[in-house]
């Protein structure tokens, strides 16, 4: 399934020649053409692609074929160790000047900058502006400097231990415990089961320098590393950088190994039970693991057996979907796909639920019933039809976005290449190979392709969830008699007949009887006879996208407090019912091979419902909103589905210290809030009332002249008018027009210091607060925004980089006009308790230092830098067009204000940020502290 999705998901690229010809099943698959890849001497791999989406921008990429499996019994933790220090010190760039100067040019760190280590690679992310070549020069010294210069001074790289045992702090829990004790089982006898990349806390806190430099001159070696290069460029002049850059280095002499580790074959069948006190979630997985290894040379014909392994998972999913919209849901979601396991060199065939937490081995036997039905009877015709339509209709659409591709895409197919010798070709070639071999593929090969899945031998079950006072968990011998499928009481799975329209009655059709151009915005607003306003932009950002929205103001403000408090709940689940006497799963086999999307919503202030579409299949979409507004379906069994999904999924995550410390915190804001009922417990749902939430629903959607529907994307804009005049102007409307209403319910007002006890781990979050009513001020709210940036800079510089107290940490700040005017900032980090109140100090000691002083040029100016790149790539998104638009709408101001930003951004000055620092950070606070229980 791995590389299923990456063929059919992710692969992108440029024009190459189709496939002219019959494919020879034994030929190997061919590599894009439009790739440059190359082997220095050294035995450094590289690759290099043209792209220009984002435009003057390049992404650099190093891979490094090393990580956590590699390291002896004293480095375990050491290799993602390795990736931290990277950032801390290089030839060049001497302690933490790297990050310094990749913020001067509007790299963010941790947003755009970036790195992993997993089991078996590790991998750094660098994207840099590439239309200016001192910049293009000086990424190629960074990448060069991570592969071999990077200095790891002990003063360093002990600062760098109290941050690396911050983020090993923040993956304990639960999930941790619980993994702990079942990875020996399903990676049996397997060295991955002893080297997670996160490592060992004694290690990390007591390693000696010199096992970081050894892991560093064993792994870090040119013939274990490839050197990605895709975007705006020239690529002549890359692949010269990468030889000038890279080419001296050479191999250490008796080199060390690479190591392939596998995991061995078992004949029993192991079944882990695992549960915790603070599992927020209760699953199942169920693995058979291949006894084979993976192919490495891949040929057309392996290619060809993906597309059947893709579509039995297909039709194989389809099927547990249409149990998971059932009226009694076996889970709240499930799956099944044939892929990887945390090793490269084992797969399985593996199963996965979700489920209520007293459901597990109902969940179970569904799972395995479903793959014996599939054993037994195998699958229709018409399922595979409606699976190789789905098939088709994905790789089209990548093929019709193969020029406005984003170069991470492309990175990302080059580097599983170098990793796992996954085959890269075009997009071209892809499609062509899979119109000529889709058609071949024959229901048998499908069906028969299970029996190599399913065997008793190599197989694990883990069920893992909640340990509670009167929950009794499964036991072993339940498992596996659960594993035991009584063949008798299989039957065949029954097709249902497909809908012929989405509507079950013709539109009376409307007319456009006002066009407007607004020339700055290159947008259109289109008056409808029902009174509804249509705007729409045309655009060529994306080949296959539009993007859509509806809004109008009102919301479940407008109701009273008794009737939000019985149906705020249930509100979610409506669209659950589907529509046009359809229900969810008819609506999906409908629109099979067709993609269009709306949701519904229903808001404190405002209704409306987002989706998007390809062009193609745009007047699906608008049929879709067409039957939103005027034949939801009403079926309380759909209903009572959703609610048991939900339990399920809501059943213990209070038991999550986050989870409850957010709870608690908010519940206690909102205390003279009526309408505040915090998070959701399993009985609210009991008490939804699901009648009146439907009458409130129709109800808000009866007057489509009070909403503005946005459309921006490809649209073909003859198709728009005659839509908007069949399918929106047919709406039901009236001349009312509401506005939004506010209640005039506020968070606590004062100073408040909240500490909440939650967690037998050493774990502690703490969020400080800053809010209240204000009249609201775009210059102002501009300037909150950017106080929140310069000051998680600060606060990276101080708490992590200079405190080593804790991994990320970060300030936001922000203001709204609707439902009324307010301002909101807030600073949040997780740490150790015992560093909790020191850091606080740090962090508000920050904050008062550009009160006082205003901030520093240098880092409003990494500011303005950031701001401005990532500006001029939005400009050419669907989305961001859509979001302004919509924002401009609700806020009732004029959408024009956009084009107006860099110079917004240029203007703002030291001077700004601190007088919204001092006129809305030195009132009343909230700090807010989870520690662990004592």
């Amino acid at each position: 399934m791995k590389k299923f999705r990456q063929f059919f998901y992710f692969l992108l690229a440029t024009p190459s020649l189709l496939v002219a010809q019959e494919l020879k099943m034994d030929s190997p698959i061919p590599m894009d053409p439009s790739v440059k890849m190359g082997k220095l001497k050294n035995g450094l791999t590289y690759y290099i692609k043209k792209n220009s989406k984002p435009e003057n921008k390049v992404v650099l990429r190093l891979m490094v074929n090393a990580g956590s499996i590699l390291e002896t019994d004293e480095q375990q933790g050491l290799a993602h160790f390795m990736e931290h220090m990277c950032f801390n010190g290089t030839k060049r760039f001497p302690k933490n000047k790297l990050v310094d100067y990749l913020q001067s040019i509007g790299v963010k760190f941790g947003q755009h900058l970036n790195a992993y280590t997993s089991f078996d690679e590790t991998v750094y992310f660098l994207p840099i502006p590439s239309d200016d070549k001192e910049k293009v020069e000086k990424g190629f010294q960074i990448i060069e400097d991570w592969a071999f210069n990077t200095t790891l001074t002990p003063e360093e790289i002990d600062k760098e231990r109290g941050v690396v045992l911050e983020e090993y702090r923040l993956g304990l829990g639960a999930d941790k415990r619980m993994m702990g004790r079942y990875m020996p089982k399903m990676m049996y006898n397997s060295h991955y089961a002893k080297r997670l990349p996160i490592g060992q806390k004694e290690i990390l806190e007591n390693f000696t320098y010199d096992k970081l430099t050894s892991f560093y001159k064993d792994w870090y070696r040119p013939n274990l590393m490839s050197v990605v290069v895709v975007g705006d460029i020239d690529v002549a002049e890359m692949e010269q950088k990468i030889k000038d850059h890279f080419s001296s280095y050479k191999n250490p002499k008796n080199e060390k190994q690479r190591k392939v580790f596998d995991v061995p074959n078992h004949k029993e069948t192991f079944v882990a039970i695992e549960s915790d006190k603070e599992a927020a979630f209760t699953q199942v997985q169920l693995l058979y693991k291949d006894k084979s290894e993976p192919k490495k040379n891949v040929t057309v014909k392996d290619f060809r057996d993906e597309l059947i392994d893709g579509l039995f998972t297909t039709m194989l999913n389809n099927r547990l979907e249409e149990k998971q919209n059932s009226p009694t849901p076996p889970f709240t979601f499930g799956y099944t796909y044939h892929g990887e396991t945390w090793a490269r060199t084992k797969k399985a065939f593996q199963s996965f639920a979700m489920v209520g937490q007293d459901k597990q081995l109902d969940a179970l036997k569904v799972l395995v019933e479903e793959n014996e039905r599939v054993k037994k009877f195998g699958f229709t015709e018409g399922e595979l039809e409606r699976a190789k339509a789905e098939f088709l209709n994905q790789i089209e659409r990548q093929y019709n976005e193969r020029d406005k591709t984003e170069s991470d895409r492309f990175v990302n197919n080059l580097q599983r290449n170098f990793l796992d010798q996954e085959p890269v070709p075009s997009i071209e070639w892809t499609f062509a190979a899979l119109k000529q071999l889709l058609p071949s593929i024959s229901l048998k090969e499908t069906n028969d392709l299970i029996a190599t899945y399913i065997k008793d031998e190599n197989r694990v079950v883990i069920l893992t969830g909640p340990e509670k006072e009167g929950l009794d968990l499964p036991t072993e011998k339940q498992v596996l008699e659960t594993l035991k499928v009584d063949q008798k009481t299989l039957e065949p799975y029954k097709e249902t007949a497909i809908a012929t329209s989405l509507l079950r009655k013709e539109p009376v059709k409307g007319k456009v009887i006002k066009t407007e151009k607004n020339d700055k915005l290159d947008i259109t607003t289109l008056t409808l006879s029902n009174g509804a306003t249509v705007v729409y932009k045309k655009t060529d950002f994306k080949n296959d996208e539009i993007q859509f929205q509806a809004l109008s103001f009102g919301g479940t403000n407008l109701v009273s407090n008794e009737e939000y408090l019985k149906t705020s709940l249930a509100m979610y689940g409506l669209s659950e019912a589907g529509f046009s006497g359809m229900n969810k799963n008819d609506i999906n086999k409908f629109m099979t091979g067709k993609i269009a999307r709306v949701n519904p919503f229903v808001s404190s202030t405002s209704e409306g419902m987002n989706g998007s579409c390809t062009p193609k299949d745009f007047e699906y979409l608008m049929q879709m909103i067409y039957a939103y507004f005027t034949d939801l379906n009403f079926d309380k069994e759909a209903f009572t589905g959703y609610v048991a999904k939900q339990k399920g999924f809501m059943s213990n995550l209070l038991s999550q210290p986050s989870t409850y410390f957010s709870n608690e915190l908010y519940t206690y804001l909102n205390k003279e809030n009526p309408r505040y009922k915090g998070f959701p417990k399993p009985e609210d749902y009991d008490s939804a009332d699901y009648d009146l939430a439907y009458k409130i629903y129709k109800e808000r959607f009866s007057n489509a002249g009070d909403f503005n529907f946005y459309f921006i994307g490809n649209i073909d804009e003859a198709k728009i008018l005659e839509y908007a005049a069949l399918y929106i102007a047919s709406l039901p409307s009236s001349k009312n027009k509401e506005k939004m209403v506010d209640l005039g319910y506020r968070m606590l007002k004062g100073e408040h210091k909240k500490v909440v006890n939650k967690g037998k781990d050493p774990k502690s979050t703490v969020n400080i607060l800053f809010y209240g009513d204000t009249k609201y001020d775009s210059e102002e709210a501009f300037a909150l925004k950017a106080l929140g940036d310069v000051l998680t800079i600060k606060l990276v510089e101080e708490l992590r980089e200079n405190e080593s107290g804790v991994y990320g940490v970060g300030a936001r700040g922000s203001m709204s006009k609707t439902p009324y005017g307010s301002y909101n900032f807030s600073i949040n980090f997780p740490c150790g308790p015992e560093n909790a109140e020191t850091l606080i100090a740090s962090a508000l000691r920050e904050l008062n230092k550009i009160i006082e002083k205003g901030p520093e040029q240098k880092d409003v100016d990494k500011f303005k830098e950031t701001e401005k790149l990532d500006y001029k790539e939005k400009m050419k998104e669907n989305r961001f067009w859509m979001n302004n638009l919509t924002k401009s709408y609700l806020n009732e101001s004029n959408p024009e204000e956009m084009l107006n930003y860099l110079d917004q951004v240029s203007k703002i000055t030291t001077k700004d940020i601190q007088a919204v620092a001092k006129k809305y950070l030195t009132k009343d606070k909230v700090v807010a502290v989870l520690m662990p229980e004592e």
